[in-house]
């Protein structure tokens, strides 16, 4: 009886120090997503209003994906703050409303992206049939109707504390959303692998140089938007099988979330560089451009 009161006190103690220990990196995760990304997509969002990107017209959907993102680092800000000081009791509330910005904002802004792109480069009429700024701000204000509408549930669900509902609904709509990025994105590189009709000399080099360049950029898209979201699928549905909460599996999460944060930065860095604010190192310029 005392060797298994002794085995079960030691797994106890194991577990209050994984948990203590993640609880730790929670927090350097958080506050380095904050600290780097707040500044980071408050900079894109200057250069696109301010004229030294492609221009608003353009890249908008970019512009509401970065609002979006300053809403993720407020609600990494805030859940730093509640970790801490657990007596501002409106934080908890605000903290989840603003997941939904994590979780369905910023995908179905790449959502967005994807499908641009994908019409560029498979339906080029369609694309510019459909370029104007009106109907960018028309598709995202449903997205942003959209958005705020699964901050609302996600804040409900939370406080209510339904969270088995809260995993079905973060692993089945993340993954809706990666099904329709990775269609948008390997159409889009399997056409800018085949070779266009009437290209000849210079003008084929050319040509060839901007497919090339065209698809490392979309290759790099479709690797981190795998490597941002499906490891949250996994765990999600893992989750569920196991019929667990999410809480009781916590190492699974922060690996998901790791891969969610870190793999976002991968677009913010590759825009910065695009429009002259961000020099890459010289040999990833000559692999990727």
């Amino acid at each position: 009886m005392d060797n298994l009161t002794v085995n079960f006190t030691s797994a106890a103690s194991m577990n209050s120090t994984t948990q203590q220990s993640l609880n730790i990196m929670d927090i350097v995760l958080y506050s380095f997503n904050f600290l780097v990304g707040l500044p980071t997509h408050s900079c894109i969002i200057w250069l696109i209003v301010t004229g030294k990107g492609s221009g608003v017209a353009s890249e908008f959907f970019n512009l509401s994906l970065s609002v979006c993102e300053i809403g993720t680092c407020l609600n990494c800000l805030f859940f730093i703050l509640i970790f801490f000081f657990y007596i501002l009791q409106i934080l908890p509330s605000l903290q989840h409303f603003l997941q939904g910005l994590g979780v369905t904002g910023r995908p179905l802004f790449q959502c967005l992206i994807c499908v641009e792109r994908y019409l560029a480069v498979v339906h080029p009429v369609t694309f510019l049939k459909y370029k104007p700024l009106r109907y960018r701000v028309i598709c995202c204000t449903a997205v942003w109707i959209t958005t705020l509408a699964s901050c609302l549930g996600i804040m409900i669900i939370l406080l209510l504390s339904f969270m088995k509902t809260y995993t079905w609904f973060i692993s089945v709509q993340l993954f809706l959303f990666l099904s329709i990025q990775l269609f948008c994105l390997v159409a889009v590189l399997r056409a800018l692998k085949q070779s266009g009709p009437g290209e000849r000399g210079r003008e084929k080099e050319e040509e060839n140089h901007m497919k090339r360049r065209a698809f490392h950029l979309i290759l790099i898209t479709t690797v981190t938007l795998t490597v941002m979201i499906m490891p949250f699928i996994f765990a999600g549905f893992l989750t569920i099988l196991q019929q667990k909460e999410y809480k009781d599996v916590p190492l699974i999460w922060f690996l998901s979330l790791s891969c969610f944060i870190l793999a976002g930065f991968v677009q913010p860095v590759l825009y910065l560089h695009r429009v002259g604010k961000l020099p890459l190192p010289l040999f990833l310029t000559k692999q990727m451009f």
